[in-house]
């Protein structure tokens, strides 16, 4: 049965946690991918950032909505999610946008669970790691090859 080593990228394209958001969406363009993993100079995998990530930076903010009761003012959402979302929105460098502790897979899991990952957490890339460093990457392309050429 095929794993992650067998079908995962090794030369992964990577960005520091200090670039800025305009380095990250001109590496997003020219390399033509849909995100990166974030390392720090010794390699150890940081961050995920994500063309979502850039988006959700640009897109109109919305302040989080409120119910009055009587002269109670109830707002649904938590501030905690209100804080990440303006941190996100005022963000320059990548470390400011990027989705840390990112989900992560090894090197030995077969593709099967690969893909029922990706499914339930609803990721499109996956980082493989050995400890906290970063030896590949699978995307939902790398599955579909597999599946393509499986015989």
């Amino acid at each position: 049965m095929l794993c992650a080593r067998d079908i995962m990228t090794t030369a992964v394209i990577t960005i520091g946690p200090q670039a800025s958001v305009q380095e990250l969406a001109r590496l997003l363009d020219q390399e033509r991918i849909s995100g990166v993993p974030v390392v720090d100079p010794q390699g150890k995998l940081l961050g995920v950032v994500t063309q979502t990530d850039l988006i959700d930076r640009s897109k109109k903010f919305d302040l989080p909505h409120v119910i009055t009761i009587l002269d109670a003012h109830i707002f649904l959402e938590t501030p905690a999610s209100f804080k990440k979302k303006l941190e996100k929105l005022l963000g320059s460098t990548v470390a400011d946008i990027m989705t840390p502790k990112p989900v992560t897979i090894h090197a030995d899991l077969p593709v099967d669970e690969i893909a029922t990952i990706m499914a339930r957490r609803k990721v499109h890339t996956l980082p493989v790691v050995t400890g906290d460093r970063l030896v590949g990457i699978i995307g939902k392309i790398d599955i579909v090859r597999a599946l393509a050429h499986s015989s």
